[in-house]
């Protein structure tokens, strides 16, 4: 099997740290490793240097080469010239891996995650590779059993029981359902047939080529017209019309069976989801950089610059100082720091971005 990590991703929501030219994944925002080198590593005790795979784009492999400059001889790495979204960039993969073996076995993983047991983590992946292999045909989605009422994630509504692999029972999958509000997200919790979507994807490579074949005819084209002819990537690749696979093909496809899994996991996906992994206690400061904090509680506070950053009688905040920007914002809100990129580039204030 070949794992692909995804890291071509921008990381709006971790703004101002995470900008256009050194996004999240190249920040050491938990613990001393950058998100991306943690990902690999995490990867590292089951999976050869080999089978281990980078998808990004033309303008981060410089970034990913540097990261792992005197770490790994040879990046394995699928780049896409422009950012068209994952559907985009899985397809092209899927053309990589298609040319050495149609039946590869493919499982994408996220850049930006963090992951406690990393033991079951590995376990997980390998046994969703020998559910793909007992049913080519389908897909499977790794689904995490939910800890409490979270409304940030998507979730996976299961179906009905479709086999039992040694320990992990199999489900067919009911459907998606997209970030819910708090009452919702406690019903979904409460009822047991609910998972989080973390959007670990495992399948056949001929098999997610058919369902870009059925569902996303006009990138088919483009992707057939690059298999036929590498040297047009370049120009034929700009025509796809970007799209996500959870939209593109996921909600689309009916052969799809999902793995429950519970290993601890998070998706480093805002300011907010740091302060809950590396706090203690909810009311626990994380303090990183030149700070002094007095009489305040439940707050993030990161400074990236020369400068003091003095807080008092604060309570869930995150204040993240870069130097040349300033992010204040209730911890709550953080899921909407990606509005203030946009209004940055709806502005044109591209030095911020």
């Amino acid at each position: 099997m070949k794992i692909l990590i995804l890291a071509g991703g921008s990381g709006k929501r971790l703004w101002p740290v995470s900008r256009q030219n050194n996004p999240k994944q190249l920040k050491a925002l938990i613990g001393s490793q950058t998100l991306l080198q943690a990902t690999y590593q995490r990867l590292k005790p089951a999976f050869k240097n080999a089978e281990i795979f980078f998808s990004t784009n033309s303008q981060q492999l410089p970034l990913i080469k540097k990261e792992f400059q005197g770490k790994l001889k040879k990046i394995n790495a699928i780049v896409e010239p422009v950012k068209k979204g994952t559907a985009a960039a899985i397809g092209l993969s899927c053309l990589s891996f298609f040319k050495n073996n149609p039946k590869e076995i493919v499982a994408t993983v996220n850049s930006d995650h963090y992951v406690k047991n990393r033991a079951e983590y590995l376990r997980v992946l390998q046994a969703a590779e020998q559910v793909v292999k007992k049913y080519p045909g389908h897909l499977v989605l790794i689904g995490l059993k939910p800890t409490y009422p979270e409304t940030g994630y998507g979730y996976i509504k299961l179906g009905k029981k479709f086999a039992q692999a040694g320990k992990d029972k199999i489900f067919t999958i009911d459907s998606f359902k997209e970030k819910p509000d708090a009452k919702i997200a406690a019903r979904y919790f409460n009822s047991g047939r609910y998972l989080w979507n973390p959007a670990y994807f495992v399948f056949r490579v001929d098999t997610m080529l058919d369902l870009f074949k059925k569902h996303l005819p006009d990138q088919y084209a483009v992707l057939m017209k690059i298999k036929n002819n590498p040297g047009k990537l370049e120009s034929e690749f700009k025509k796809i019309v970007k799209i996500s696979i959870d939209y593109g093909i996921m909600e689309r496809a009916k052969k799809m069976l999902c793995l429950p899994a519970s290993f601890d996991w998070v998706d480093v996906g805002h300011w907010r989801t740091i302060h809950d992994v590396l706090a203690p206690k909810p009311a626990d400061n994380v303090l990183s950089g030149n700070n002094l904090v007095l009489d305040s509680k439940g707050s993030l506070i990161y400074n990236f610059s020369n400068k003091l950053v003095a807080a008092i009688g604060i309570e869930n905040l995150i204040i993240i100082e870069t130097g040349d920007a300033l992010l204040v914002c209730p911890k709550n809100r953080a899921q909407d720091v990606k509005k203030i990129v946009e209004e940055l580039e709806r502005r044109k204030m591209n030095k911020y971005l």
